[in-house]
């Protein structure tokens, strides 16, 4: 049976927060509120975590997952960013967008994508996301909560817990969230690629 954690959108409660944190660290799949739609996270190094993700996205392994960092600095961490890729991230996050980027040695080849060696990125605005990574330490390993069959993401969090009350270990209710997921941008090439349009604006990429 899920947790259901009711928190405040824009102060949520460090109690709460925690209690989350300490679920992901402990192996288990949440479900937490983004500025585009609700999303599922786990910890990056959890195998186990990650493929009951695509079990429940029934993804594949060429599905591309998001880091989800606190900032820039964190973000770098985890992809090679050179310095015309620095200006296009300073200038959109935190924010709806996803860039993917050349993935580093810290990320676990299982999360790449499989022949590029590329992971998708963001720095998120919801100020429950930014407090759940800013209490874990480190980047959650994320993707959409879309599930198979639907168009949009749900926007409710108490419905995700009922439709996921098996599946997930917690569900964070930030409120509710639009059904626009990330803009995706590929910054892997000489000029910024528009892969998805979404809840950015992708104007701020020079598209």
């Amino acid at each position: 049976m899920a947790l259901y954690l009711p928190l405040h959108p824009d102060n949520p409660q460090p109690r709460l927060i925690k209690q989350a944190v300490d679920i992901v660290r402990a192996g288990g799949v949440i479900v937490y509120p983004t500025e585009s739609c609700y999303a599922l996270g786990c910890q990056l190094g959890d195998k186990d975590a990650l493929e009951r993700i695509r079990r429940i996205r029934q993804v594949d392994d060429k599905h591309h997952f998001t880091l989800v960092c606190r900032d820039l600095s964190e973000l770098a961490t985890y992809a090679k960013v050179d310095n015309r890729q620095y200006r296009f991230l300073k200038s959109a996050m935190p924010g709806a967008f996803t860039v993917i980027l050349q993935a580093t040695r810290e990320v676990p080849r299982r999360v790449m994508h499989a022949k590029r060696s590329t992971i998708g990125l963001r720095v998120p605005q919801n100020a429950v996301a930014q407090a759940l990574l800013e209490e874990l330490g480190e980047p959650l390993l994320s993707s959409t909560l879309l599930l198979p069959g639907e168009e949009w993401p749900p926007t409710e969090g108490w419905e995700i817990s009922q439709q996921l009350e098996h599946q997930v270990e917690a569900v964070l209710d930030g409120g509710l969230c639009g059904t626009a997921v990330t803009t995706v941008i590929d910054l892997t090439e000489a000029d910024p690629v528009l892969i998805r349009q979404g809840a950015g604006d992708a104007a701020v990429f020079g598209l």
